[in-house]
């Protein structure tokens, strides 16, 4: 397989862009979820395949959820 055949194998499209999303909501924490580990990490960009612009929005929605006790810091 040549280089450019694998990378366009792992590249995976942002779901966000797809969507249009402009802004990503703290509150929708069922949303938020998707992109967090059983133990409660936030999934990397090469896992979920986010954009860098969108994760970088993620990391902070997933902060503020935190704060505001809508999604815990550690999973059981």
């Amino acid at each position: 397989m040549s280089r450019e055949a694998k990378d366009a194998k792992k590249r995976k499209n942002c779901n966000f862009c797809a969507d249009h999303v402009e802004v990503i909501d703290y509150k929708d924490a069922q949303k938020i979820r998707r992109y967090l580990t059983e133990a409660g990490k936030i999934l990397p960009r090469r896992i979920t395949g986010t954009c860098a612009k969108h994760q970088r929005m993620l990391a902070s929605a997933v902060k503020k959820s935190r704060e505001a006790g809508l999604i815990s810091y550690v999973f059981d």
